[in-house]
């Protein structure tokens, strides 16, 4: 049998992965640092419930002080911004061949690479729907886009490896010369995300408005022109096309885009963002900071303006201080950024 997996970060993501690694007869640790999830899944395993397959699965949880050993394979799924802590405690537990995966939202990859060595990190895209919903329970709610690729663009035997056992979540997982080109087409629709999460209204109300369209669009077009001006080629996935925001879309192709967002988004059965119930029902901070501040410090290394990304990182977090409402208002005040 081969070595165990390390899932580190046993929620929405990590514990749909790790779930579907076990009913493939993989061998699966959890980490968590929430340790009622951990002994939930040590005493009863781990629930996924959903559309997809409903199952409980029997691992082996530990909280970080607790796990002992190394690991040729770990998946790293916590939330971004746990991304820099979490890689400095895992470390200790990779041997000199080993390896992360990072299925994680944004660009994380730069972070884990400085920890761990460049050479040492896999870059991943997850797009399905998954929730955490309580201790020892997962929801994996939907299909969605699963891409691998080493960072350098190359083809090798531990992404082929790891392309093979992604397609036990994703049958139509593939592997790619470009995963910085996903990393990126996804930025740009988290931003359009980030942009929704400032109103109470659904994800489909808010890019179906008029009013906030325009505003939405410059805010996905500074994403857009910040990977381009990095010869980065943004890839589309699950309906979304990112070349609709970029530099050379006309308004024609940036309207459709629209449109069909939000006949998807009218038919998903989750009608607001993870990123909104952070904000509005979870509250605790969101992913902005480790997901759209590199945007921001990679524009200006580049030469690049970003005042919406900007602005929009400050809104956020006003919001999770409690000192702003989520109201439609502040797509308006967000479009004076770029005044």
């Amino acid at each position: 049998m081969s070595q165990p997996i390390l899932i580190w970060g046993a929620g929405a993501i990590g514990g749909t992965l790790g779930a579907a690694f076990i009913r493939a007869g993989e061998d699966v640790i959890f980490v968590d640092n929430v340790k009622d999830h951990v002994d939930a899944i040590n005493e009863k395993g781990l629930k996924i419930v959903g559309p997809i397959f409903e199952d409980t699965v029997q691992a082996r949880a530990y909280l970080p002080e607790e796990l002992e050993g190394a690991y040729q394979r770990t998946f790293l799924c916590v939330k971004a911004h746990h991304t820099e802590a979490a890689a400095r405690s895992l470390v200790q537990h990779l041997p000199a061949d080993g390896y992360v995966v990072s299925a994680q939202n944004g660009l994380n990859e730069r972070v884990i690479a400085r920890i761990v060595g460049e050479h040492r990190v896999i870059g991943c895209f997850v797009n399905f729907e998954s929730d955490y919903l309580e201790p020892g329970v997962v929801q994996y709610g939907g299909h969605g886009a699963v891409v691998i690729g080493e960072l350098d663009g190359r083809f090798t035997e531990r992404a082929e490896d790891i392309y093979q056992l992604m397609r036990q979540v994703e049958p139509k997982a593939m592997i790619t010369s470009n995963i910085w080109g996903f990393l990126w087409g996804k930025l740009i629709y988290g931003a359009l995300l980030f942009g929704t999460a400032l109103t109470n209204d659904s994800i489909a109300d808010v890019l179906e408005n008029p009013i906030a369209r325009p505003v939405l669009r410059r805010l996905a077009l500074e994403v857009a022109t910040v990977a381009a001006i990095n010869n980065i080629r943004p890839e589309a996935f699950d309906g979304f096309d990112p070349s609709a925001f970029g530099p050379l879309a006309s308004p024609q192709q940036t309207e459709t885009s629209f449109d069909d967002m939000v006949a998807q988004n009218r038919r998903s059965a989750r009608s607001h963002s993870g990123i909104w119930r952070d904000l509005a029902v979870r509250k605790r901070k969101t992913e902005v900071e480790a997901q759209v501040m590199p945007v921001v410090e990679i524009g200006r290394e580049s030469r690049v303006p970003t005042p919406l990304a900007s602005r929009l990182i400050e809104m956020i977090h006003e919001i999770e201080d409690g000192k702003r409402p989520l109201d439609m208002a502040n797509l308006e005040e967000l479009a004076n950024a770029a005044a």
